[in-house]
């Protein structure tokens, strides 16, 4: 009984989580990109699209590789080491993230030489080996986190060390969404008075007053336009990037991006997103319990190697389910946007503009779709504005 209650609990919730404001029932009417893009673009747009995501692919075949082989043979490493159950494991832990950077960066290297190519990047590779080397700082003070966690608890509790870990992480998690805005790099205060005007004019009009915004300055790696929402309470904020100030759109288009990342905010999306992590956590932190037992358990610094490649698995193979969670919630952002700033003019030559601007494939292959896509396709973005403007016809 009390296992049917809490996969009760977990359907109650993921069904809380999945409501979102977009009516229901919306049907997208038909869009052919070949009408709103020339065909040489389209071409050019996915061959460039391709090539990355292909490149992505075989990365993650590369990561499966590395974590393959250290799961087998990772814990002879351990012999090596004086510094105790949970500090070996922390070390091992460290250890194969090392070894996944090392394996990956080829293929970062090859994204980069493509977006070069074609205009959208003009980082430089030993720029681009710099920050991802600090971006592996990150990822060690992550992995020792949850090492220090998952084999604190799983010393007392042992092969139920998972119940007390899910939602340890997921209050990490919180608070590090809560402090998101302090972690971003480069940013600075809005000064563009209109823009800021516009900022607390659709603050004001998405029930969410006193929200700010702030500049990320990206352009020294990248032409691409972009913007996001972090935060929830006193930190909430929406960040553009400096592109997307830089002439290229005008006024009303970029309203339209702003009211879509206060749609973020004012629909709770950064929550939300604690809320799905957490249900993935349960489960997935209960499979890597029962798969390290052939290793003594997570109590076990031999474990580990074992269970970073159940988790990375496990993460690869929900992506594209989450990928449909954040298609969601950009689609409920666009609607959100489109009742703020009632002009679907500006938002049909937003997305246009963000396409041609960034080398967007308008309508990608249903594969790519699946595994990589965390946005709606441009295609699918402008068909909401023609089924919002039908909505607002009299009958």
């Amino acid at each position: 009984m009390a296992t049917l209650g809490c996969v009760a609990a977990w359907i109650w919730a993921a069904h809380a989580l999945w409501h979102t404001s977009v009516p229901s029932g919306l049907r997208l009417p038909h869009v052919d990109p070949r009408t709103l893009f020339t065909s040489s673009y389209l071409r050019r747009a996915s061959s460039y699209e391709r090539f990355l995501a292909v490149d992505q692919v075989l990365a993650e075949v590369a990561l499966l590789v590395v974590l393959v082989i250290y799961a087998r043979r990772g814990h002879r490493l351990m012999r090596e080491s004086a510094a105790g159950r949970i500090g070996t494991g922390m070390m091992l832990g460290m250890l194969g993230f090392a070894l996944v950077w090392l394996a990956e960066v080829p293929f970062g290297l090859a994204s980069v030489w493509w977006e070069r190519r074609h205009g959208v990047s003009h980082q430089g590779y030993p720029a681009y080996l710099l920050q991802s080397f600090l971006g592996l700082g990150g990822r060690f003070v992550f992995v020792s986190l949850a090492l220090l966690v998952a084999m604190g608890l799983a010393g007392p509790l042992r092969r139920w060390w998972w119940v007390g870990a899910a939602p340890a992480f997921a209050a990490l998690a919180l608070l590090s969404t809560f402090l998101s805005i302090y972690l971003v790099p480069d940013t600075r205060p809005l000064r563009y008075p209109s823009t800021a005007g516009d900022v607390r004019t659709l603050a004001q009009a998405e029930g969410i007053p006193h929200t700010r915004a702030v500049v990320q300055q990206v352009s020294r790696y990248t032409t691409a336009p972009n913007a996001e929402s972090v935060g929830f309470g006193s930190t909430r904020r929406v960040i553009l990037w400096n592109t997307l100030l830089d002439g290229r759109f005008d006024r009303r288009e970029i309203r339209v991006v702003i009211a879509h990342e206060l749609g973020h905010l004012a629909h709770h999306h950064p929550l939300k997103r604690v809320g799905w992590l957490l249900l993935f956590l349960i489960p997935a932190a209960a499979l890597v319990a029962l798969l390290t037992r052939g290793r003594g358990g997570l109590s076990r610094p031999e474990s580990v190697p074992v269970a970073l490649l159940v988790f990375v698995v496990l993460q690869l193979l929900t992506q594209p389910l989450w990928n449909v969670v954040y298609r969601r919630e950009e689609a409920e952002a666009d609607w959100s946007a489109l009742r703020a700033t009632r002009d679907p003019e500006a938002a049909q030559s937003l997305f246009h503009q963000l396409a041609t601007t960034s080398l967007s494939d308008p309508d990608p292959p249903t594969w790519s779709y699946v595994l990589d896509a965390d946005h709606p396709t441009i295609v699918q973005r402008i068909a909401m504005v023609d089924a919002w403007e039908q909505l607002r016809k009299p009958r």
